[in-house]
């Protein structure tokens, strides 16, 4: 099997993920129409963790994420070409949108911003969702796992646990949240492309369409 075909199937298999996950979580903003707008400050803060920054601000990809998410560990190969293809040719934000039938979804974004208050944001995105099937999915708070893999990362581990546990780092992740719905996130992971929510993307070849017509415009 070819790269680019697993990379499609990962990205149908995400479909039909987002589609099951939909009836598991809050429908709060579910109004928006389709195509509608998005206000860009609720897509993008000053905060907002990005991947990729594009030199001239023209193409910008928001990606809506719970690191428990299977559709979202499905698509991370084919994100990850992505970025390795445009490079700084877009803007590429992640978010947190953790789901709350994951048990360890918001533990993991909290894990993510810990790493991020040491600049290690993209480091940590990677090992969460290369590690996703060792402790997603576990009853237990995965605690241990994110600690270890801020001790491989080479963090400072005592700041690490301190952020995790602190008021602000769930403040932070709850922003996120708060945002997404807002936008009419109903599951992930769901992408806005300058704006707008991609619907109609079935495979990789669609999201390469839809950033180079983007980007040809």
């Amino acid at each position: 099997m070819t790269r680019n075909l697993r990379l499609t199937l990962a990205m149908i298999l995400v479909v039909i993920l987002v589609m099951i996950g939909l009836t598991a979580i809050n429908r709060n903003a579910g109004s928006r129409a389709s195509g509608e707008p998005v206000d860009p400050a609720v897509l993008v803060r000053d905060d907002s963790h990005r991947l990729s920054t594009a030199t001239d601000g023209k193409v910008t990809l928001v990606e809506f994420l719970d690191f428990e998410c299977e559709a979202c560990g499905a698509v991370y190969p084919a994100v990850s070409e992505l970025l390795d293809t445009y490079q700084d040719r877009i803007t590429f934000v992640v978010r947190y949108f953790p789901i709350p039938s994951h048990p360890n979804a918001e533990l993991a974004a909290r894990a993510a911003q810990s790493a991020a208050n040491q600049g290690r944001f993209a480091e940590m995105y990677t090992v969460l969702f290369e590690n996703q099937e060792t402790w997603g999915h576990q009853r237990t708070p995965q605690t241990e796992a994110f600690v270890g893999y801020a001790r491989t990362l080479g963090l400072d581990v005592d700041r690490f646990q301190r952020d995790l546990d602190d008021p602000a780092t769930a403040e932070r992740v709850a922003r996120d949240r708060a945002d997404g719905e807002t936008a009419g996130v109903q599951g992930t992971p769901t992408f806005f492309l300058n704006g707008r929510q991609l619907t109609n993307v079935r495979t990789q070849s669609d999201m390469i369409a839809a950033i180079d017509a983007a980007l040809a415009g």
